[in-house]
């Protein structure tokens, strides 16, 4: 098992924050500019720790040099259900320089975006170092 999905299963935001590269791009299923750098990255990946109910990777498909890594889920949100792939590239270090999020059907997308969206002005803050 990826060290990625193993933090995610166990709910372990540190050790999922000690994988991403300080200049990670995220890229997500609901806004259309990407996420740059590890502090905004680490705080949306803590906040949709938060909104995904029932989370469970159930695939997980790796590039042969290791540096490619899609991990297929399904989850819930706001009673929706939802499937997933998180689509991570890995830098020359082993941490997660790229990571795409992709989400379907468009209704569990839509209840998604409406659920980050009432938690962002929290992962803003967290993300420039506020409390």
């Amino acid at each position: 098992m990826h060290p990625f999905r193993k933090a995610v299963e166990d709910g372990d935001h540190a050790a999922l924050v000690d994988l991403l590269a300080e200049d990670v791009v995220f890229t997500s299923p609901v806004v259309f500019k990407p996420y740059a750098g590890k502090p905004i990255t680490a705080a949306i990946l803590g906040a949709v720790m938060h909104v995904f109910e029932d989370f469970r990777y159930i695939r997980e498909i790796a590039d042969p040099d290791g540096r490619d890594l899609a991990l297929v889920f399904e989850a819930r949100v706001g009673g929706r259900e939802l499937q997933g792939c998180d689509l991570l590239h890995f830098d020359e270090d082993g941490r997660v320089a790229d990571l795409t999020v992709m989400v379907r059907p468009l209704s569990a997308a839509q209840a998604l975006q409406a659920a980050m969206a009432a938690r962002f002005a929290t992962v803003e803050q967290e993300a420039s170092g506020a409390s």
